[in-house]
Parts: structure tokens; C-alpha cells; sequence
């Protein structure tokens, strides 16, 4: 099994980006936490990237399903699918097993046309160094 990729170290400021875009998550504001995480992206270097970009792909996946876009959101929650799978289960303090599973079980929803595809979200939890949030 390949390496796992290193990860990232924030400063403070991207600390603060990132809690907020779990926050605004974790309260259902999914195109500002998009917002939020996209700039935070826009300075990520290396290898944790996609990592950010999963997050990012998923907040916009919960924005379509709110919407009532279901193509929009299993596009991008099979895009999201697809950058975590070089991530171990936890990384960055962060399940991300859980939320591959949870992304697999809503594309199963969605493809199936299933009722509950826009059923409540996961709340995001991030433990970091020092705290613990979401």
C-alpha cells in the first residue's frame, strides 16, 4: 500500500478559514462553505490539495442535493469519491472512511432516486492539534 500523503500544516489564518467552512457545513450553508474552503484551497500546496478539494466537492454535492439538482450532486460527490481515495481513513483529524461511506450511500440514494437523497447531512468534525471542532 502506497504512502499516505503528509498532512498539512496551517497557519492560524487557514485554521480559522477552515473551522468556519465546518461550521458553515455543519449549519447547512454549503455555497458558503464552498466559498470559504475554495479560498483556503487557492493557497494549498502539495499533496493534501485534493483533500481540500474533496471537502469542497462535497459541500457543493449537499448545495445541489438541497437544491433539488441530483445530477449536479452525484457529479460531484462521485468527483469528491475520487480525490479522497488516496487518503488513509483519518487524516488531517478528520474521518474520512466515514465519509466515503456516507457519499457512497447517498450516490446509492441518488441513483436510485430514493426520497431521502437530500436527507439531513453528516456534521463535519475536525480534530486538530490542541481542538476540536465541528
Amino acid at each position: 500500500m502506497p504512502e499516505p500523503p503528509p498532512e498539512p500544516v496551517l497557519d492560524e489564518e487557514e485554521t480559522r478559514a477552515l473551522l468556519l467552512g465546518v461550521r458553515q457545513f455543519n449549519e447547512g450553508f454549503f455555497f458558503e462553505c464552498h466559498d470559504t474552503l475554495e479560498e483556503l484551497w487557492g493557497g494549498i500546496r502539495g499533496p493534501s490539495r485534493d483533500f481540500f478539494q474533496g471537502l469542497i466537492q462535497v459541500s457543493v454535492a449537499f448545495y445541489h442535493l438541497t437544491g433539488g439538482n441530483l445530477a449536479g450532486a452525484e457529479s460531484m460527490f462521485g468527483r469528491a469519491l475520487k480525490r479522497f481515495e488516496a487518503y488513509p481513513a483519518c487524516y488531517f483529524g478528520f474521518d474520512v472512511a466515514a465519509q466515503r461511506r456516507e457519499i457512497q450511500d447517498r450516490l446509492q440514494r441518488i441513483r436510485s432516486e430514493a426520497p431521502e437523497a437530500a436527507a439531513e447531512p453528516p456534521k463535519w468534525r475536525f480534530e486538530l492539534p490542541g481542538r476540536v471542532e465541528g
